[in-house]
């Protein structure tokens, strides 16, 4: 897991002294990088040339440097943590099955996963038991 802001070290050291480590025991766990300039949110798409700032993307990245799933809100709205957690979960899932196994809507760890299968077609709803069976 990884930060990234056009924030230099020093603004994220601040920061996270001064503020996250107030919400977070510690500060944060994660290595915060800095991108003066916005290469990187360009390359991403997330860079706002007008006010020289990213707006707040999420981007999970599989191993092989592939996007599995990815999330840009505007810096008015914060992101949930928890969420980007269950999806973290919920990929690794998948790959680990080699994509015999996908975690329907509402998935949290834990829960059982679907296999699909032509039976599944139209009958989700009553595969899908959101119960905790799995850890």
């Amino acid at each position: 897991m990884l930060s990234l802001s056009v924030d230099s070290v020093y603004v994220h050291k601040v920061w996270n002294e001064s503020e996250l480590s107030k919400m977070v025991p510690g500060g944060v766990p994660f290595p915060m990088l800095s991108d003066p300039g916005g290469a990187i949110g360009r390359e991403y798409n997330v860079y706002n040339e007008d006010t020289a700032v990213d707006l707040r993307g999420t981007f999970i990245i599989d191993p092989d440097g592939v996007i599995q799933g990815y999330q840009v809100l505007t810096s008015v709205v914060g992101r949930s943590t928890d969420e980007i957690i269950r999806q973290i979960h919920a990929f690794q899932i998948v790959r680990e099955s080699k994509e015999k196994e996908f975690t329907p809507a509402d998935w949290k760890p834990g829960m059982t996963v679907l296999k699909p299968a032509v039976e599944l077609v139209g009958r989700v709803w009553e595969m899908w038991k959101p119960v905790r069976t799995r850890e």
